[in-house]
């Protein structure tokens, strides 16, 4: 049978959520490699909406994450609590400031940041079963409150955000747009996405070989 990917997003829009055209290029990819996924997405009230015109708070407005990630796929998007990793070859989590503001609190907290309690479980267990984890942009923070060593992890050439990453006591290694950072002892896979400035064929270069070096590290299911 095919490999099964789960696919975890935040919401929609990357100022509030996942990165719309992040997300369409790992699953552009996933297809053209013949690998199944299934997205998931916490059922929570979102942190904030933003204004994605002047990059302001909407007051008053409230949203839910699992409905708003909706929005970007024809396919089901299902709640994360019903994620079983035994039934997944691996798992990716697209870029944008969902990463940072509904499946952690970074936004808000800094060096100090959480991660849902839920999701933490689910990526152990997936490294438990040396299963893959691929994460783009700011999902990439989130590696440095699931495992108890430092695992070298890329957010760009950002001077500022590998900074913050020194800080939580991460391995920050500094890559270009369509680069990639590979921990294959862990099985751990990062890319910068959109938080680099480049075109979007050099965005997808790096999505790319984020989901190629995934399906690398896999191991085949024998059901």
């Amino acid at each position: 049978m095919k490999k099964q990917v789960a696919v975890i997003v935040s919401g929609c829009g990357w100022q509030d959520g996942t990165d719309p055209q992040e997300l369409a290029l790992v699953l552009l990819r996933l297809d053209q490699l013949n690998i199944a996924w299934t997205c998931f997405a916490p059922d929570v009230a979102q942190h904030h909406v933003l204004d994605h015109a002047s990059g302001e708070p909407i007051a008053g407005e409230e949203r839910r994450t699992l409905v708003e990630s909706r929005r970007m796929l024809h396919e089901e998007v299902h709640s994360l609590d019903t994620l079983d990793p035994e039934a997944f070859t691996a798992i990716v989590i697209p870029g944008g400031h969902g990463a940072i503001s509904e499946l952690s609190d970074f936004a808000t907290s800094g060096a100090s940041m959480q991660v849902l309690e839920h999701l933490v479980a689910l990526l152990r267990e997936f490294h438990q079963a040396r299963k893959p984890i691929a994460l783009a942009g700011m999902a990439a923070l989130l590696v440095l409150r699931i495992f108890e060593q430092a695992i070298p992890v890329t957010l760009g050439q950002s001077a500022e955000l590998s900074g913050k990453v020194s800080a939580m006591g991460g391995l920050h290694k500094s890559a270009g747009v369509s680069e990639i950072v590979v921990d294959a002892e862990h099985r751990v896979i990062t890319s910068p996405g959109w938080l680099m400035e480049g075109r979007p064929s050099e965005v997808a270069a790096g999505l790319f070989k984020l989901v190629d070096r995934m399906d690398a590290l896999m191991v085949q299911p024998r059901w």
